[in-house]
């Protein structure tokens, strides 16, 4: 009977057409504002009504879906105040967790974030932006848990796909690869010193960096054709 186990492992098809939708608002395949049409999407994703409308549920809690009363789901919009607050957030609990993981790490945990850094670097030099935002997120989560900050840790995870949307509108601009490997390994070895205050202080740049990019893109996409 050991054939009758369920797979663990295994993704419900929710589950895959939850990532693919995510995929494609983050990567801008929805601009912000599209309508997201219940029938259209179930053609395109080869899925029921019934899961297209769970999984828009969800995106909802995610900040990447917005309903609007007698138009429906749509992909929800950029709101530059809101984009503001998201990276005042992200500065503070990212900084205060680069110096606590700085005064903390223990070898391994350096060991970790570099082994990450060189799989950024490497998908930068792909152009393989997708995989540039999923190892970003796991140098995010090694640097929170080396500085043993679970809390701000769960924080930043309810704000990940918010992050990566906007990462996404960056990351592929001419001459971004090098600027933020630049900065980010001026974080690490800040962090492989011990120096608690230069890991702070390489973090709060980087993020006034990313916050000053993302800023520009919003006007651009806010300018009319």
């Amino acid at each position: 009977m050991s054939d009758l186990k369920v797979d663990r492992n295994a993704k419900t098809l929710r589950e895959l057409t939850l990532e693919k939708l995510r995929e494609a608002i983050v990567q801008g395949y929805f601009r912000p504002g599209a309508r997201l049409v219940e029938r259209t999407l179930c053609d395109e994703l080869g899925v029921s009504r019934t899961v297209v409308r769970e999984v828009l549920r969800h995106l909802e809690t995610e900040g990447l879906v917005e309903t609007v009363a007698r138009t429906g789901p749509i992909v929800a919009r950029l709101d530059p105040t809101q984009v503001a607050e998201i990276y005042e957030l992200r500065g503070l609990l990212e900084a205060n967790a680069a110096r606590a993981c700085a005064e903390n790490a223990t070898p391994d945990v350096i060991k970790r974030l570099r082994g990450i850094r060189r799989k950024i670097e490497a998908a930068f030099a792909k152009d393989a932006f997708a995989e540039v935002l999923t190892q970003t997120e796991a140098f995010y989560d090694a640097l929170f848990e080396g500085a043993q900050r679970s809390v701000s840790l769960s924080v930043v995870r309810t704000l990940n796909t918010r992050i990566n949307r906007l990462r996404a509108l960056t990351i592929s601009s001419t001459g971004r690869g090098a600027e933020s490997n630049q900065e980010m390994n001026t974080l690490l070895a800040a962090i492989e010193k011990g120096d608690g205050a230069a890991a702070y202080e390489a973090s709060a740049a980087h993020i006034r960096r990313v916050s000053e990019l993302v800023q520009q893109a919003l006007r651009r996409i806010a300018e009319p054709d």
